[in-house]
């Protein structure tokens, strides 16, 4: 068993911690996007930038799965204050993420409405 996630300012460490903050923020990104994109009324973008975010969330949530397995097997995890902004970046990007696919749903019902 290694224990290369031991030392929290460790490079590889550090990478895993900026890979979770990238991808969630990457993830708001892309729902944010796909708000926009249904406000003009371009569904078919707004689905495809709903799906772009959730593999960004799912190779995020990959790494934090990972971690958690490791620390569950008895390998030794260093916490530091990055890796909690990390987790606080990625439960707020699947938070986002989720209230986006709602409001693009809803803007597809008002614009629909507005058509008839």
């Amino acid at each position: 068993m290694s224990d290369k996630y031991e030392n929290p300012t460790s490079d590889e460490y550090m990478g895993v911690v900026m890979g979770i903050i990238m991808s969630g923020g990457n993830a708001k990104g892309l729902a944010f996007q796909a708000i926009q994109q249904a406000k003009d009324g371009d569904f078919e973008a707004a689905e495809n930038s709903l799906n772009d975010a959730g593999e960004q969330l799912r190779e995020a949530h990959d790494v934090q799965t990972d971690l958690l397995t490791r620390l569950a097997q008895g390998e030794k995890i260093g916490w530091n204050l990055y890796m909690v902004h990390a987790q606080d970046h990625l439960m707020n990007a699947i938070t986002f993420k989720d209230l986006a696919v709602e409001v693009v749903n809803q803007e597809k019902r008002i614009q629909a409405l507005e058509n008839k």
